[in-house]
Parts: C-alpha cells; sequence; structure tokens
C-alpha cells in the first residue's frame, strides 16, 4: 500500500472527479468548535490530546494552574476526527478521519509525518497493542487494517512503502475497535449488532458473539485478551468471556444508547457513558453497586482516565458540544465501600459530582447558513445564537452581528437580484467549508461595479465569481504567475533575465484571501487528496503537488487565463397590446443573463421606434451590446430611451436596472422562454409630452395644448387639461407643443 506523506508526489488518475473546497476561519482556532470525538493524556507531559468534528486535533495543558490551556494545533485532516491514539510513550501520535485516511503525527512537534490511505470510507475507530506498538483501523469500509508503528514512523521520501495486514469478514460498518495489549486478540463492533474476534498475529478469525439489539459503540478487552466488554447503542454493557465464547453479565446502567467506556487497570471497574449524558462506575463484580459520578449537559462521545494510580483520580469526558471537562474520583470507591450509598437500582440516583474540576472551554460551532440572494453573502447562526454576515468570495468573516433575529437578518439584507447558485456550503465541521464544482463554478457573473470593485481604466467588465476565487486560492502558485508559452520561448527569457519572468499579475487583480486560508482538493465523494493553506502554494514541495493534483478546469482559468463564456438567456420581444402597434415577427432573441432592462430599451428605442420598422429587430444587435470591451452607447440615445420607452413582462413594468436573469426569476417565474413587451410611455390618452431634455426647455401655451388635444378628439377644457397636466401655473408664453416624436408648431 502505498503512503502518502506531505513530501511525496501524489499520481491522480485522469478519470477522478475532482472538486475544490476552502474553510472560512480564523488563522488560529484555539477552541474546538464542535462535538469531541477522541480524547488522549499523555500524563508524562501533563497534556490531553483532543481530537473533533472540526477536523483539528488540539495539545492541551492540564496543569489546572495555567491560565490559557492551549498549547498548539495538529491540522491535516479536512473531516470529522474519529479516534486518536498515542503511541511510542506519547512520542506518536495516530488518528482516524472521516476524510478516508489514517495520519501519523510526531506528537511531540505536532506535524504529520505520513497518510495512510487504504481505507476508502470513513475511517471510524483504531485500536493499539502497547506492548507490541501495533495499531489497527477500521470504519465504514469493513476493513480492518494492522500497522506497525515502528514501520510507520520510519517512512521517508523515499521509503514510502508499507505492508499491512487486513482483517476481513465483517458483513456492516464497523464503529467500534479493540485489542489487547500483549497485541494476541482484536475485536470489532459494528451495526451487524456482533463482535468479531480476531488473532492478529495470523489474521485468523476466531468467534462471533451475538447479543446485543443494536449497534456496538464500544469495546474494550483485558491485558491478557480473555475477556471484553462491550457497550451499546441498545442501552447495555455486556461482559464477555472469549474462553467460554459467550455473554456472561449484561449491565442495565443507562436509560440509552452507551457510547463510551473505560475500565480501571485491574478490570474490575466500569466507567460508561452516552445518550443520556450520564457518566456511572459500576463494579464489574457486583452490578447492583454503581455511582452516578456526573450527568454532562450533552451526550457523552469519550472518556479518558487519569491512569497514574489506581483507582484514578480523575476521568475527562468529551460529549457533542465543544468543551471538555474533568471529573473527580476520589473518593467513590469509599462512599461505595461505606454502604452509605443507595443501591436500590429503581430509586433515582444523585450526582456525585455536580461541577467539574476543570474545563477545556469550547467555541462556538455554526448550526444555521443562510446564503443570500447576491451569491456572494452568508448569514450564519451559532451554538451560542450569535448571528454573523460573511463573504464568501473574500473568504472571511464581514460582521459580527451578535444575538440578533436571524430570520429578521436575512429579511433585511434581501435583494432583489437574481445570481446562479456557483458553490454549495457545507457546516460539518462547525465551520463554513465552501465547494466548488466544474458543474457551476463560472455560472455566476457580476459586473464589477455590482460587486463593488473599482477598475482602473474606469470601466465596468463583467467578472467571474468562481474564476476570481480560484485565482485568490491559488495567487501564490508559481504556474498561475507566467503566461503559458512554449519552452523554447521558456528558455530563452530564462537565459536572458537570469530567471523566468513574471508575465501576468498574482491572483486576480481585485481581492486577496486569507493567507492561511485551508484550500483542500479532493474526489466528488469527499475523499481527500491534497490539502495546503494558501500562502504554502509557492512551496517547491506544494507546487509540484499542485502540479499533479489540480484538475485541468481550475487550470484553465488560473493558468492558461482561459474565462468562461457568458450564460446566455433568450428571450421574445414584442410590441404591448396596449401600444396599438402591429405584432412583429417572432424572432428569438438571446443576450448574455446579465443584460441590464435600460440596454433593451435602448435597443427597442434606436432598431424599432426611432426606425420604425419590424425588419431591424435582430438577435445580434443585443448580443453585440453586452461584448466585453465595448464602447457604451451615447448617453442622450440612453437617456431618451428610458424616458420614452418602458419594458413589460407578466403586466409589471421594469426597472431599468435589472437584468434579464433577475427579470426571469423574480417576474417571468414560468417555463418556456422570457418573454418581453415594450411600449412608449404615455401621460394620459397616450399623449407624450416631454418638457425636458438636455439642451432645450419647452413651454406650452394652453391654447396649443388645447388644439393639439382637439386634434387628437379629447373633449378637455382648458382648465382640465392644465390640472390634468400640473401646468396651471403656466400662461401663454410658449410656442411649441411635443407630441409623440414631432414637434408641431401650434399658433
Amino acid at each position: 500500500n502505498v503512503v502518502m506523506e506531505p513530501q511525496l508526489l501524489l499520481t491522480i488518475p485522469l478519470y477522478l472527479y475532482l472538486q475544490v473546497s476552502y474553510v472560512i476561519r480564523d488563522e488560529v482556532e484555539k477552541h474546538n468548535r464542535n462535538g469531541v470525538n477522541a480524547l488522549q493524556l499523555d500524563p508524562a507531559l501533563n497534556r490531553l490530546f483532543t481530537a473533533g468534528r472540526d477536523s483539528i486535533i488540539r495539545i492541551w495543558s492540564v496543569n489546572q494552574h495555567k491560565q490559557d490551556p492551549y498549547i498548539a494545533s495538529m491540522e491535516h485532516h479536512t473531516d470529522w476526527v474519529n479516534d486518536i491514539v498515542l503511541c511510542c510513550n506519547g512520542k506518536t501520535l495516530i488518528s482516524a478521519s472521516s476524510d478516508t485516511t489514517v495520519k501519523v503525527w510526531n506528537a511531540q512537534k505536532g506535524f504529520c509525518m505520513s497518510t495512510l490511505r487504504t481505507h476508502k470510507d470513513y475511517v471510524k475507530a483504531l485500536a493499539y497493542a502497547k506492548d507490541k506498538e501495533l495499531v489497527a483501523s477500521a470504519g465504514l469500509d469493513r476493513q480492518i487494517f494492522l500497522w506497525d508503528v515502528n514501520t510507520l514512523t520510519a517512512l521517508t521520501a523515499s521509503n514510502n512503502t508499507v505492508t499491512t495486514s487486513s482483517l476481513s469478514g465483517n458483513k456492516d460498518s464497523i464503529y467500534s475497535l479493540a485489542m489487547n495489549q500483549m497485541g494476541t486478540v482484536i475485536v470489532s463492533g459494528s451495526t451487524e449488532k456482533v463482535l468479531r474476534v480476531w488473532d492478529p498475529r495470523t489474521c485468523a478469525k476466531l468467534m462471533k458473539l451475538k447479543g446485543h439489539s443494536d449497534n456496538v459503540k464500544s469495546l474494550l478487552l483485558n491485558r491478557d485478551g480473555t475477556q471484553c466488554l462491550s457497550g451499546s447503542s441498545d442501552g447495555t454493557i455486556r461482559l464477555w468471556s472469549l474462553g467460554q465464547q459467550r455473554c456472561i453479565a449484561t449491565y442495565r446502567v443507562h436509560d440509552e444508547g452507551v457510547w463510551a467506556l473505560q475500565v480501571n487497570e485491574a478490570f474490575t471497574h466500569i466507567y460508561s457513558g452516552g445518550r443520556d449524558k450520564k457518566i456511572f462506575c459500576t463494579d464489574l463484580r457486583n452490578p447492583d453497586i454503581r455511582v452516578l459520578i456526573c450527568e454532562e449537559k450533552a451526550p457523552v462521545l469519550k472518556m479518558e482516565l487519569d491512569r497514574t494510580a489506581d483507582p484514578p483520580p480523575v476521568i475527562w469526558v468529551s460529549t457533542t458540544k465543544s468543551s471538555v471537562n474533568k471529573w473527580c474520583l476520589k473518593g467513590i470507591h469509599n462512599f461505595r465501600a461505606s454502604g452509605d450509598y443507595d443501591n436500590d437500582i429503581i430509586a433515582p440516583l444523585t450526582p456525585l459530582c455536580t461541577a467539574p474540576e476543570q474545563v477545556i472551554k469550547g467555541g462556538a460551532s455554526i448550526i444555521q447558513c443562510h446564503i443570500l440572494n447576491d451569491k456572494r453573502h452568508i448569514v450564519t447562526k451559532d451554538t451560542n445564537n450569535n448571528v454573523a454576515f460573511w463573504d464568501v468570495l473574500k473568504a472571511c468573516k464581514g460582521e459580527d452581528l451578535g444575538k440578533v433575529e436571524f430570520d429578521e437578518e436575512i429579511k433585511k439584507r434581501f435583494k432583489q437580484v437574481y445570481v446562479p447558485n456557483w458553490f454549495s456550503v457545507d457546516l460539518k465541521t462547525g465551520m463554513l467549508t465552501i465547494t466548488l464544482d466544474e458543474s457551476d463554478c463560472f455560472a455566476a457573473w457580476v459586473s464589477a461595479k455590482d460587486a463593488s470593485f473599482s477598475s482602473s481604466d474606469g470601466s465596468d467588465p463583467k467578472l467571474n465569481l468562481g474564476g476570481l476565487l480560484l485565482q485568490a486560492l491559488l495567487e501564490f502558485w508559481p504556474r498561475t504567475h507566467i503566461n503559458p508559452m512554449d519552452e523554447e520561448e521558456n528558455e530563452v527569457i530564462n537565459h536572458v533575465n537570469g530567471e523566468q519572468e513574471t508575465r501576468v499579475q498574482k491572483g486576480n487583480g481585485y481581492f486577496q484571501v486569507p493567507p492561511h486560508t485551508p484550500v483542500i482538493f479532493g474526489e466528488a465523494g469527499g475523499r481527500t487528496l491534497f490539502r495546503l493553506l494558501c500562502r504554502d502554494s509557492g512551496g517547491e514541495t506544494e507546487s509540484m503537488l499542485l502540479n499533479e493534483t489540480v484538475p485541468q478546469w481550475v487550470i484553465d482559468i488560473t493558468v492558461d487565463k482561459n474565462m468562461p463564456k457568458f450564460n446566455k438567456i433568450p428571450f421574445y420581444l414584442q410590441p404591448h397590446s396596449s401600444s396599438g402597434a402591429k405584432t412583429l415577427k417572432k424572432d428569438r432573441l438571446s443576450a448574455s443573463d446579465m443584460l441590464q432592462v435600460r440596454k433593451v430599451m435602448e435597443h427597442v428605442y434606436e432598431k424599432i421606434i426611432n426606425l420604425d420598422t419590424e425588419s431591424q429587430t435582430t438577435a445580434s444587435s443585443l448580443a453585440a451590446n453586452d461584448k466585453p470591451g465595448e464602447t457604451e452607447k451615447d448617453e442622450d440615445m440612453a437617456l431618451m430611451a428610458e424616458e420614452k420607452i418602458e419594458l413589460i413582462c407578466q403586466d409589471q413594468v421594469l426597472d431599468p436596472n435589472m437584468d434579464l436573469r433577475t427579470v426571469k426569476h423574480f417576474i417571468w417565474k414560468s417555463g418556456g422562454d422570457l418573454t418581453l413587451h415594450y411600449r412608449q410611455k404615455s401621460t394620459n390618452h397616450g399623449l407624450n409630452l416631454n418638457l425636458f431634455n438636455k439642451n432645450h426647455l419647452f413651454f406650452f401655451s394652453p391654447f396649443a395644448v388645447a388644439e393639439c388635444f382637439a386634434t387628437l378628439g379629447i373633449n378637455k377644457n382648458t382648465t382640465q387639461m392644465l390640472e390634468m397636466f400640473s401646468l396651471a401655473n403656466l400662461r401663454d408664453v410658449g410656442d411649441f407643443v411635443l407630441i409623440g416624436n414631432s414637434t408641431r408648431t401650434a399658433r
């Protein structure tokens, strides 16, 4: 099996369908952002390792006198970290993740040494044989792999292969795993509701143990591998004799599923926790004797005993919430031995501890989000009920809004604008993970002005949001800095200048994303191939890995600078029924979906109204309006078009600032091609009076107005007409009246 280290090259099959993801987050995430799935205590260094659903492994000081317990973060996973084990006397840490990898870490320096990619699905559990330095991994792919830790830690860039043994036979997803310290027995628990047992030395199946009625979530073995404890979602804890191949005791301590187990060194007392949030200590020799140690505020995921003494003095507990608590166990055995404890199993028990001895405080996790209509900003709500405003394009938080109404904040920021979807959002880690997919990444175009970007030449170019973002994410990758050229030309430039000449600006020229932003290349199914920080893409090793990993659709935009094509929208343009104009030949027009209504109005005014002909209506004239770099029409023409023309869709007069995609989404709301109707603006009875234009001011004689009305067959007296047009303050001071498009002498 090939092992990929951060320093090794990948070979990516061409058929893989790859996506690009990134996480919007702080540079240093000091607090667990989500539930904590795994704990490991290093008593020699007074350190606690936590591994959580935010994909980060953190190291903490358990010295209570230290004000800030945070020491460091170990980051390389891209999904939940489900289990961790400390090996080699605390020098090495092995981790298992839902990103389908097992990683080997230098636990003391906190960096990833190698990555094992043998699993094809979530890796849910690890088991460790201390005496043999042997680790087993298992997961939803129903496979169990055995790893020699000493071999894993000796891997290098040149020595990058390792042999693993595989234990087969599981029929369902594996959620729990245990191996005794001597490395002679391994047990797995799964949704099959049975325990399967192997000899890891020969990989031989030994037995299958039936008894549970639901998923087996936790397993423990005694030192010599003769007894096994199992905790299940069926709410029971079972003690099994592997020699007798049967269950020898069942403990019904919890009201709901049992998810976590710990046992003392003597294998006489079991500590259990689970869905009911309660943590019990039960005497395996006398099941009726149990102590309710404490009650957590959320379901218990993992527990870790401090084994510096027996009985253990404290127990660390993690839950589906982000904080980790240390509970005192002193006095529990004395309390039981005294006989003072109420042993009635039916009576409600009072927790022995009401408050934890130490708390490693967690952070908030994003639990709700809404993508705004501009498809650039997101409003989120976290577990502390704080609402925030985020900029997806710039990969940063825009504003903390505090404890405000989530829905009200969304309504407040609503704009009647339509932009196509071009990314997806995942909250699984408690942070915003944005994913770009080839199928829709380049769907969203906006104008620079609408995106609040300014161009150096004062123009208003159209920008592709997905393209801009990819260019920003890979800004430091050297390959994006040079225009494509043939090798011969490249060699000449290198020879003359002594180094490769920079031919294009870095990034996209408008904005940068935070350099600490994690960028992830992975399969569409969620399997990660490569993760790096944005700022590290300029490194020699990372650059080589990017050359092997980045899919062609990303190279097209970031390296080759091939801009995607504009999205076209077909539509029909017809005179409105109220205009009395003859219906035109129904030509199907096509234009960029970003074309503003005012541009269509200009087209109508210039090509239809002014020319008074039907034959001039063509799709090409509209499409030409939206070509990048084309100069805008004359301002006078645009002004006259807005003064004289209005466009209607579904009997609603359109705002000139709307674009066609917004009209189709919010107003048309129908199948088939968009249909727009036009008509000349009119005041009462179709009389169109323009009082102003850019160069002239017209005053109207009331008698001239009357004459014009008479000509049109409108019977109104002068006073009524003046009131109608608010011209009562005018006197006989003018000669001209503008009717329709003609200036008429009225006197």
